[in-house]
């Protein structure tokens, strides 16, 4: 197989959570690019339905909208349920979905700490355990997860004040680790990317007039003072769901322009 074709995602099918807005959009988009029908899942299924309309018309591709809150095990259910009635196969898994909850340290409620927790871990760990016993009847297959460069890390108090969120990706890198070898048996790879700063529309307040010192402090910690954009991690998704990476295989990729190697 020449190296391009070891890219190609013609035949594949993706189910990305969170893929109607930010990160996992991109990513989303990525895929589509590489020829992966998609099955698109959030809380806010118009977001999905949008993105979904708009890479289905530029790549050729199908896709469905799924309405889901990874918080609730009926949702999953029934995203799962929904996609393989839809396309009867899932090759490439991206649980992208996550939450946060800012509220200072010594004071951050209980229940916010339950929810990222309900969502970011638990809310993959249902998902991912569904979609690896169909990829274990299939013979194998891609898993995504992602993490944040606050896996790793402890964060400021002032300029991230989400105690919980931390060790919830932290949990995530792990659960990587410990699945990528349970899983290795049934040709199931499972690595996790952990983005830094990205240019998403939750991010775009600070790209504002007006935001010029904000954006700049932001931007003096990354050794490539700058931003990510949509191109700068499609290509590690495709990686990692196509035959290119099909030796590896419980690795946590940084994907932050440097931030992790100082």
């Amino acid at each position: 197989m020449k190296v391009m074709d070891m890219f190609n995602l013609k035949g594949k099918v993706a189910l990305v959570t969170g893929g109607g807005r930010g990160i996992g959009q991109f990513m989303a988009e990525g895929l589509a690019e590489a020829g992966a029908d998609l099955i698109i899942a959030s809380r806010k299924v118009e977001n999905c339905e949008d993105t979904g309309k708009k890479l289905a018309a530029a790549n050729g591709i199908r896709y469905l909208a799924v309405k889901c809150d990874l918080g609730k095990k009926e949702d999953i259910d029934n995203l799962v349920d929904a996609a393989m009635k839809e396309f009867g196969r899932i090759d490439i898994l991206v649980n992208n979905s996550g939450v946060t909850w800012g509220a200072p340290t010594l004071e951050f409620p209980l229940d916010a700490w339950d929810k990222i927790f309900n969502v970011n871990v638990r809310g993959v760990w249902i998902l991912t355990q569904k979609v690896a016993n169909i990829m274990k009847v299939q013979g194998g297959g891609k898993i995504i997860n992602v993490s944040s460069i606050f896996g790793s890390r402890g964060s400021n108090e002032l300029a991230h004040p989400a105690v919980a969120y931390n060790p919830s990706k932290a949990a995530i890198e792990v659960l990587t680790k410990n699945l990528a070898i349970k899983l290795a048996a049934h040709k199931i790879h499972v690595n996790c990317v952990a983005p830094g700063f990205f240019h998403t529309d939750m991010m775009g307040y600070v790209f504002k007039p007006g935001m010029e010192n904000m954006l700049n402090a932001m931007l003096s910690v990354i050794p490539l003072h700058k931003a990510g954009e949509a191109e700068d991690i499609k290509g590690l998704t495709v990686f990692l769901s196509s035959s290119a990476s099909d030796f590896m295989t419980g690795a946590v990729i940084p994907i932050d322009g440097g931030m992790s190697a100082q």
